[in-house]
């Protein structure tokens, strides 16, 4: 028997997330406007009336629109997938060999397991490029690895880690007009300006930075690549006439062409208002000035408390809304605990603690975030430089249950968990809140 619904969330949880919520890059609570979206178009397909389901269908439309104006696209070049591995999966089994798709090493899983998989199966080759200093893709690297077998380049438009901006221009410069690139955007959309005009294709989902959560993503394809892109997984959706008597049918023009099935209504109308929430709020360029602002002020305070920045030699323009950090002499364990007992919400990577503040952080997460390392470093005096004071006991009962669980998830985050699902996290319980299994995410 299945187990019963719970009923409605705790009231204190329906104000979002923590003031200490630095967690963006693995999950953005569901915004106010993408939530209230979601559930207006929830409401439609509950009543199923043929005209409430003719405006349901509408708001895909609708989010397409909205997309093609963040990327600078024509409406017909993009389509919704149901997640950026999805979306990925859907490139790669569209991208026919022979051939080599240049992948560089230590990119999110979401970015390698498509390419690999259909390696073999009429897809190209793989070739894994080994990161070039603290960036993880650079136009020196791409250049000594350009042979003429590469058709095409997949890389993050940000390093899920170190928050590494890839110079998509240049990038694209050097593979000229007869090679791919191809983008995974989720750590970049919304969160700082991206060259998207560069990308051949690029994919993003909602449910990080752009705060639309899950089941649905986008896919664009421009027009200058339509045809060396087979609709490898289009399915019904994606032919002109899908009630034809006979089949197949010819494939609808654009990215359309590769859908598979129709998309989930509700969650288009979730990320097509969020991209016009970014839009209307002064688009990408204004939300990345304050994001890296207070991304460079958590930084600063680490490093004040002697911690060791990863990629700290990366210009301001090339950092996005990510930075890790350790302290010397504390366990990368104990100090995501320690951080979330006092109400700073992290993301534990091995030995780097991951920060990643939003638009809607508020200026009292600073000041969370450097009491927190002020406290830990007073242990640390009170006991003599033992290393062992950086553990905590149990989380205090003051934190909330949000807090409790997504300690649970962050702090056992690998990307070679075996139950990986790229860019994919568990639903939250409310939609501002941020609580998931413990799954590994970007």
């Amino acid at each position: 028997m299945n187990a019963p619904i719970a009923g409605p969330p705790d009231p204190a949880s329906a104000r979002g997330p923590l003031p200490g919520y630095l967690d963006h890059a693995r999950i953005g609570p569901l915004s106010r406007r993408a939530a209230a979206a979601l559930t207006a178009a929830t409401a439609l397909a509950g009543r199923a009336d043929p005209a409430d389901l003719d405006r349901l269908f509408a708001l895909g439309d609708a989010a397409r629109d909205s997309a093609a104006r963040l990327l600078d696209a024509r409406p017909h070049e993009i389509t919704l997938v149901p997640s950026t591995s999805n979306g990925l999966f859907t490139v790669a089994a569209a991208l026919h060999g022979p051939g080599t798709v240049l992948v560089p090493r230590g990119e999110f899983p979401a970015n390698v397991y498509p390419w690999l998989r259909f390696a073999g199966r009429g897809g190209p080759d793989v070739r894994l490029l080994d990161p070039d200093g603290p960036r993880h893709i650079s136009p020196d690297l791409l250049r000594r690895h350009l042979s003429p077998d590469v058709t095409a380049l997949t890389v993050s438009a940000v390093d899920s880690l170190t928050g590494h901006l890839a110079p998509l221009a240049a990038l694209k410069e050097i593979l000229g007009p007869d090679r791919l690139l191809i983008v995974d955007a989720i750590q970049g959309l919304g969160a700082v300006p991206l060259e998207t005009d560069a990308a051949d294709v690029l994919v993003s989902g909602g449910q990080k930075w752009l705060r639309a959560g899950w089941g649905a993503a986008l896919l664009l394809i421009r027009d200058r690549c339509g045809e060396r892109l087979a609709p490898g997984l289009g399915g019904w959706a994606g032919v002109t006439d899908p009630f034809a008597v006979r089949h197949p049918a010819p494939s609808l023009p654009g990215a359309a062409a590769h859908l598979a099935t129709n998309p989930d209504f509700p969650a288009a109308a979730a990320i097509g208002a969020a991209v016009d929430d970014l839009l209307g709020q002064g688009g990408p360029a204004a939300a990345g000035i304050r994001i890296r602002s207070t991304l460079a002020e958590l930084l600063d305070r680490a490093r004040r408390a002697g911690a060791e920045i990863l990629s700290d030699g990366l210009a301001p323009r090339e950092r996005a809304g990510i930075g890790s950090f350790r302290l010397p002499g504390h366990a990368s364990d104990s100090v995501h605990r320690a951080l979330e007992a006092a109400g700073v919400i992290t993301t534990r990577r091995d030995e780097w603690i991951r920060l990643s503040p939003h638009t809607s952080t508020p200026a009292a997460a600073v000041d969370l975030f450097a009491e927190a390392l002020r406290s830990l470093a007073r242990r640390t005096t009170r006991s003599h430089g033992d290393t062992r004071v950086g553990t905590t006991g149990p989380t205090r009962a003051t934190t909330t249950s949000t807090s409790t669980s997504t300690s649970t998830s962050t702090s056992t985050e690998s990307s070679t968990h075996p139950k990986a699902q790229a860019h994919a996290h568990a639903p939250t319980s409310t939609p501002t809140d941020a609580q998931e299994s413990p799954c590994p995410t970007s």
